[in-house]
């Protein structure tokens, strides 16, 4: 099975462009004090708002910082934020989805009804809400995207498990007088797999745009450690005069995103069993 799907992985375009661009983020994310010569908190006023040259690849900001520098370390705040909190949604949406689905009845209807009230709020304004009351850091940022995004996957797993707890091979598995718990992890988890791991992909790619907005705002990452997002938040003060303040950590997010997306679809097609 493993054999197969690798072949179909390779076969996949999108997958393999996700991959590789994916591949190279965490390459120059671990590699960026080694890539860089400048110090990303280093202050030179005489070298502010200078455009890219060869010594600013993408020029310095209003405090004569190198934005290549604080961009490549940004690359690591933005990627540790999108995995870790899709890692704890993913712990919470797969547990109640699994409970809720296995059990049905009156189980079933108290999970899905907390997750219809969560969902009457919009994302961004339940995040915000629940910062204004904490402090603006990257250990709560990573919580409050985890604790507000985890709705939908649990939705997902408690639909698959719905449809597989009625199947022949969960029949002979209660007529045998299985444990709950080896039903639940044994039969049930690695059949809700596939589903899951394409939804996790693909929300690491939401949870950035999340974190990046909260350090837009002020309200995420706090300066002076570099962020894509309080890198922008400088650039729009300066968009007429310093272009490249908005274009660089922009087409950095864009980039990111797009190959968690990129990898989300690729993966879609390679473990779905009814595509060619």
């Amino acid at each position: 099975m493993w054999s197969l799907t690798l072949q179909r992985f390779r076969k996949n375009k999108l997958a393999l462009a996700g991959s590789a661009i994916l591949a190279l983020l965490v390459l120059l994310a671990l590699l960026a004090p080694v890539l860089v010569a400048m110090d990303p908190l280093q202050q030179d006023v005489v070298q502010r708002l200078r455009p890219p040259s060869w010594s600013h690849w993408m020029g310095t900001d209003d405090l004569g910082r190198d934005v290549f520098s604080r961009v490549l370390f940004g690359t690591r705040i933005s990627l540790v934020v999108g995995i870790v909190a899709v890692g704890l949604a993913l712990l919470i949406g797969t547990s109640a989805g699994l409970v809720a689905g296995f059990y049905g009845g009156w189980v079933d209807t108290l999970f899905m009804r907390l997750i219809d009230v969560l969902l009457c709020f919009p994302a961004i304004f339940l995040i915000l809400m629940v910062i204004a009351f904490l402090e603006p850091n990257i250990l709560n940022v990573v919580v409050i995207i985890g604790l507000t995004s985890w709705m939908g996957l649990a939705r997902l797993v408690r639909g698959e498990c719905l449809s597989l707890r009625e199947r022949d091979f969960m029949s002979a598995a209660r007529a045998l007088h299985l444990s709950t718990p080896r039903l639940l992890f044994v039969h049930l988890l690695p059949n809700v797999a596939s589903p899951v791991l394409v939804a996790a992909t693909l929300g690491v790619g939401g949870a950035i745009l999340t974190e990046s907005a909260l350090s837009f705002l002020g309200l995420g990452v706090q300066p002076p450690t570099a962020s894509w997002g309080n890198i922008l938040a400088v650039g729009k003060d300066y968009i007429h005069i310093a272009w490249w303040l908005s274009l660089f950590p922009g087409l950095a997010i864009l980039v990111t995103v797009l190959a968690f997306n990129l990898l989300g679809e690729g993966l879609r097609d390679v473990l779905d069993p009814r595509m060619d």
